[in-house]
């Protein structure tokens, strides 16, 4: 019986170190060559200090900075162990409550702007950690941010617009602004009121 079970022993060694080894180290010294910042997990520093990620939301409530997406990951939102949107179908009560107080509270938020409210402000992405929003959902937060910084509103959409990222390759998603690095670059740009 021994006899017959030794091949597959052998196999097993085998495929263990191919694909438990061999293969990981492989990619991951592809990966570290090609793509060295995603790879490491696209990590932003400010003053020798890691801040956050470009790949991971977080959440901005002051009114001088812009707001991501609401996020339904963990209890609080934008939390990364538990990266899950909310499973609500178009026709809970539970998710059209939740919307209209995302309504209430953009408006409240951004009471300079009057036209139609931007869906990526209201809803939730399949993560719950999404780090960008739509360039109309930061259109819409301009005139706050611009407020709450003491500057001209034109100023801030003119950072909107060197902040915008196209397409993945040219006609993947759509132009979106990152919300972690656009604040920093208010930060650097315009100081707080």
């Amino acid at each position: 019986m021994l006899q017959e079970l030794k091949p597959a022993f052998r196999l097993v060694l085998l495929f263990t170190i191919v694909t438990g080894l061999i293969y990981p180290l492989v990619v991951t010294g592809i990966c570290q060559v090609v793509f060295k910042g995603p790879a490491n997990g696209s990590l932003i520093s400010e003053h020798g200090h890691v801040i956050g990620s470009a790949l991971i939301g977080q959440n901005f409530t002051r009114p001088e900075y812009f707001h991501p997406r609401p996020s339904a990951a963990g209890a609080d939102g934008y939390d990364a162990t538990a990266s899950t949107g909310s499973n609500l179908g178009p026709t809970s009560r539970k998710l059209i409550d939740r919307i209209q107080a995302a309504a209430a509270q953009f408006r409240k938020e951004n009471p300079e702007y009057s036209g139609a409210i931007p869906a990526d402000a209201l809803t939730e992405s399949a993560s719950g950690l999404d780090p960008d929003i739509s360039v109309a959902n930061a259109a819409a937060q301009a005139a706050r941010v611009a407020k709450a910084r003491g500057v001209r509103t034109d100023a801030v959409e003119q950072l909107i617009s060197s902040s915008v990222q196209s397409r993945d390759l040219g006609f993947l998603g759509e132009p979106r602004v990152n919300v972690l690095q656009i604040n920093l670059a208010l930060d650097r740009t315009f100081q707080k009121k």
